[in-house]
């Protein structure tokens, strides 16, 4: 349930009107559906169109950088998305991963990249760099950054960092607001949220700590 009430486009001027529009254009095209509520992040900024402009602007400039592989992007944005339990950002962004080339299986091994064949050197260097970046404090140890440079130059490193701090301030924006799934990857795997395969696992890692250095019995 969103915390603020969804924007009465009637009541809009005409330019908001055209970005809303351009907005959902863009969308429907990068997901391939067009569910109810899915400009639901849109419309928030829209209450403020100078802010809608210059987030817009943003965007694009963003989705116009070629310099990283896509598919170390697309990846990035994800295991952020994932660590920010954002579950609009995890619903849209399996959507538009599978469509640019991502497989389920890859999706489903995020949360246990380091350990799955699926991913090669550079790919879990990514991941692991989305992933300290999307900690709250960041951490992301010099170690980290010499290895990615020895696959990526000053400008891809920027291009790559932007690209993963602009999806946790889409998830962290999402999530204060009460953005939540829409429905894009309905009826196909998505992305599970970091925190609930640890919630999974949690019973098991109990076990396996109290084990551990516990008292035998007499």
């Amino acid at each position: 349930m969103t915390r603020i009430d969804r924007l009465d486009p009637h009541a809009a001027g005409p330019l908001v009107k055209l970005l809303l529009r351009l907005s959902r254009r863009k969308v429907a095209r990068l997901a391939g559906s067009e569910p109810d509520g899915m400009l639901g992040p849109v419309e928030a900024y829209a209450r403020l169109p100078r802010l809608l402009i210059g987030y817009g602007a943003f965007e694009e400039a963003t989705a116009r950088l070629h310099g990283v592989p896509e598919r170390l992007k697309m990846l990035a944005e994800m295991k952020a998305a994932t660590i920010s339990t954002c579950s609009y950002c995890i619903d849209i962004g399996s959507q538009i991963a599978r469509r640019t080339g991502l497989t389920d299986e890859e999706l489903l091994a995020l949360p246990r990249h380091r350990d799955s064949a699926l991913f090669d050197e550079l790919d879990k260097l990514v991941l692991d760099y989305a992933a300290g970046m999307s900690r709250t404090p960041v951490d992301v140890p010099d170690e980290l950054v010499r290895a990615l440079r020895r696959s990526l130059d000053d400008t891809q490193l920027v291009e790559l960092t932007n690209v993963i701090a602009l999806e946790n301030m889409r998830g962290r924006f999402n999530l204060a607001l009460g953005y939540e799934s829409v429905g894009f990857s309905e009826g196909m795997v998505c992305a599970a949220p970091e925190s609930s395969v640890d919630d999974e696992l949690a019973p098991a890692a109990a076990a396996i700590t109290e084990g551990v250095g516990a008292p035998s019995a007499a």
